[in-house]
C-alpha cells in the first residue's frame, strides 16, 4: 500500500506493490462510491493501470505468478520476422503471426509452408507435388468389397536441380477438357501447352495442344489431383508415353506434377541457367 500525495481521507492506494506514489482523484472517489480515489504513479515492473493491475503493452502476464510479484510481467519477445506486431495477448502472450507462421512468438513455419528469403512474408505455402501412382487394392476378407484407395506418394516437395535434371521435359500446361476414353484403363485430357521449359533433343514437344494420358484409377483416386481450367508444371519422361503407346504425353510413375503459382517462372529459370552441371 502507498498513501495518497495529497490526503483528504484516511484511505491508501492499492498498487500491488508495484508503485511508490499515488494520487487522489475526486471523480473516481465519487464513482466508487465513495471507497477509494487512488490513482498509482509510475507503475514500475512493467505493469500498468490505475492499480499497476495489468501489464503494459509488450508484456503478458505470468500464469504462475500473483500479480503483487516482481516479474508478474512477461516480455511478449515476438519475433522481429514472423510477427506482424510487438504487441501480444495478455492472457496468453500469443504474438500476432504473419502468413504461413506459428508459434506463440512466430518463430516457426506452420505445417505446410517452408521458410522463404522475404521478411514480408517469411513462410510461403509448399508446392503441392503429387507423383502418379497405381491405386492400392484394400485386403479384406469380406466379398463384394469394393477397392480403395492408397496414399499418393509424393515424389518431392520442391523443385530442385537434380529433379530439373531428370527429367526429359519440363512443361507449363493448362488442362483445358476431357475427352474421350484413351484407351482400356485411361483417361485422355486435353493439354495445352503454354511453355517448354526443357525438352529432349529430338523430340517434337511444342508448345499448342496435346493429349495428356491419365490411368483412370489415379483419376479416381485423385491421385494426381487435376483440375479443368488450371495450370500445371509437368516434369516428365517421354519414354514412359511411347512404351504405353499413345500419341501424346503419359502421367507415369516418373511424372511430376505442381499446380502452376506465378513465381515458378522465375526461378525454372534459374534452374535453365544451372542445367549446365546436368549429368
Amino acid at each position: 500500500m502507498c498513501p495518497y500525495i495529497l490526503v483528504h481521507w484516511d484511505y491508501e492506494c492499492n498498487c500491488n506493490g508495484h508503485a511508490r506514489r499515488c494520487r487522489f482523484n475526486m471523480e473516481l472517489y465519487k464513482l466508487s462510491g465513495r471507497a477509494s480515489g487512488g490513482v498509482c504513479l509510475k507503475c514500475r515492473h512493467y505493469t500498468a493501470g490505475r492499480h499497476c493491475h495489468y501489464c503494459r503493452e509488450g508484456y503478458y502476464r505470468d500464469p504462475t505468478k500473483p500479480i503483487t510479484h516482481k516479474k508478474a510481467c512477461k516480455p511478449c519477445d515476438c519475433h522481429p520476422v514472423g510477427a506482424s506486431g510487438k504487441t501480444c495477448n495478455q492472457t496468453s502472450g500469443q504474438c500476432p503471426c504473419k502468413d504461413g507462421v506459428t508459434g506463440t512468438t512466430c518463430n516457426r513455419c506452420a505445417k505446410g509452408y517452408q521458410q522463404s528469403r522475404s521478411h514480408i512474408a517469411p513462410c510461403i505455402r509448399i508446392p503441392r507435388v503429387v507423383t502418379a501412382v497405381q491405386a492400392m487394392e484394400a485386403v479384406d476378407a469380406e466379398p463384394g468389397r469394393a477397392e480403395q484407395c492408397g496414399r499418393c506418394r509424393a515424389g518431392a516437395r520442391t523443385l530442385n536441380l537434380n529433379k530439373f535434371c531428370s527429367r526429359d521435359y519440363v512443361i507449363m500446361g493448362r488442362v483445358v477438357g476431357r475427352e474421350a476414353a484413351g484407351g482400356e484403363g485411361w483417361a485422355r485430357l486435353a493439354l495445352s501447352v503454354q511453355a517448354v521449359y526443357k525438352r529432349a533433343p529430338r523430340s517434337r514437344l511444342r508448345r499448342g495442344n496435346v493429349a495428356l494420358y491419365v490411368r483412370n484409377v489415379d483419376i479416381a483416386c485423385k491421385c494426381p489431383k487435376i483440375k479443368i481450367n488450371k495450370s500445371y508444371l509437368i516434369l516428365g519422361v517421354e519414354k514412359e508415353g511411347s512404351s504405353s503407346g499413345f500419341p501424346g504425353l503419359t502421367v507415369g510413375d516418373r511424372t511430376l506434377l505442381l499446380e502452376w503459382r506465378d513465381d515458378w517462372h522465375r526461378r525454372i529459370r534459374r534452374l535453365q541457367r544451372r542445367a549446365i552441371n546436368c549429368h
